[in-house]
């Protein structure tokens, strides 16, 4: 099944989850934390973070808040008195801080600009955590009702209803010591491609040693340049874009024929007598967007015995017991982690070297290339498999013998009868 329907079998249980634990409880106002945590393997929230939404049940209002911020105050003019509520909106927005928070405001794991890394690439970054202090009229704990409608306010993602779950447990004095929240409830939220984004954000080229034809992306992989609504840069153009109303700039790429922010290209590089080598390139082509924590998910028989990776961090995605076909690459800290907007430096590159497997291992019928390559979680399009390089003697037909061979074995045959 296709990641776009919410489903990544490389990632069956990947998703992000949303825990609320109440921690006190008084007459008329109740001390909450929210975890947010990234469950995924290889899918990461990137700028501008995520901004998490709920809908109140009632006519409950927020207090105060530590280590989260809430974009709007609201209405509180049902409020007398000289302190107001922190928030009063039904549907709240909020925000993470960002670092450089005072320290009166800080609580652990917050503070990140509302960016979660994955779980292979960084587990310390990949949840986020904030406190509040949330006025309400129910008198008791059991008597609480929940917000629905959560969102985490980042494109492609769709979350559940609250269910309760056993009351979350915390470690004191170096777990010597244990304390309980009061009520847990969790909240569930999946990935779609398809509703992240109508079109594909990626694309594959190809090319070998063994071939003089570099097999580009398929045409319209991402977009038609030309169709209305389409907006591409020349080379040598340099566009005015202005910012949006949550301050970030609109995607802009250069026109090509496929029109993708981001090309992997995979090229079969040199065959040795017991080992083969891949070169990999992933060129940004986005001229205003940087991409931080990138990462790529190949999917190639031969992975299962891949022997070194170059400038690269790789692990295997061992998710189906002894097939072992998939593998995650992403760059390494302070040297290519970050892929730049379109230009010069918009690109990273890796090799690896693989073990040529005994009954495996062939350079025909494409074998060589990549089943599948996805790019931060997206599945880019791959060229169709009748245009991969082949080998020179390879070709799809024959060619037709000359005529002058023709007689010339005709007249063999003549004499030796």
């Amino acid at each position: 099944m296709s990641p776009s329907y919410g489903y990544d079998p490389l990632d069956p249980n990947g998703n992000i989850a949303i825990k609320w634990d109440i921690l006190q409880w008084s007459s008329s106002t109740y001390d909450a934390r929210v975890s947010i945590i990234n469950y995924q393997l290889y899918r990461h929230i990137e700028a501008p973070g995520w901004k998490l939404s709920w809908t109140w049940p009632g006519d409950e209002v927020i207090w105060d808040m530590w280590g989260a911020l809430a974009h709007e105050q609201g209405n509180c003019s049902e409020f007398k008195g000289e302190q107001l509520p922190y928030c009063c909106e039904k549907t709240p927005l909020i925000l993470d801080r960002g670092p450089g928070t005072p320290y009166n405001k800080q609580v652990a794991n917050c503070c990140r600009d509302g960016l979660l890394t994955s779980m292979i690439q960084d587990p310390s970054k990949h949840g986020a955590m904030f406190q509040m202090n949330v006025g309400t009229a129910s008198k008791n704990v059991s008597d609480m009702t929940m917000p629905r409608n959560f969102s985490l306010g980042v494109p492609g993602y769709t979350c559940g209803d609250p269910f309760q779950v056993p009351p979350s447990r915390f470690p004191e004095e170096g777990g010597r010591r244990w304390t309980q929240a009061l009520m847990t409830w969790n909240v569930s939220c999946s990935y779609s491609q398809f509703l992240a984004s109508t079109a594909p954000t990626c694309c594959v080229s190809l090319s070998a040693f063994y071939n003089s034809t570099i097999v580009p992306c398929p045409q319209c992989s991402c977009g038609c340049e030309g169709i209305p609504g389409t907006k591409c840069a020349k080379p040598g153009e340099t566009p005015l874009l202005l910012p949006q109303e949550d301050g970030q700039q609109p995607d802009l790429v250069r026109c090509s024929r496929h029109m993708c922010p981001i090309r992997v290209h995979w090229h079969v590089k040199t065959s040795y007598r017991e080992y083969w080598r891949v070169k990999i390139t992933v060129t940004n082509l986005n001229l205003v967007k940087n991409y931080s924590a990138w990462n790529l998910v190949v999917l190639h028989p031969n992975l299962q015995s891949i022997t070194q990776v170059f400038s690269f961090n790789y692990r295997s995605l061992n998710e189906h017991g002894t097939i072992n076909d998939t593998g995650m690459f992403w760059g390494i800290q302070y040297y290519n982690e970050l892929l730049l907007q379109a230009g010069e430096s918009g690109n990273v590159q890796t090799e690896m070297l693989l073990h040529k497997d005994p009954g495996i291992f062939t350079f025909r019928e494409g074998w060589a290339f990549p089943r599948k390559i996805s790019f931060n979680g997206d599945q880019c399009v791959m060229p169709p498999p009748d245009e991969y390089p082949r080998l020179p003697n390879s070709g799809p037909s024959a060619t037709p013998p000359s005529l002058c061979i023709i007689l010339l074995l005709s007249l063999s045959v003549i004499v030796m009868l």
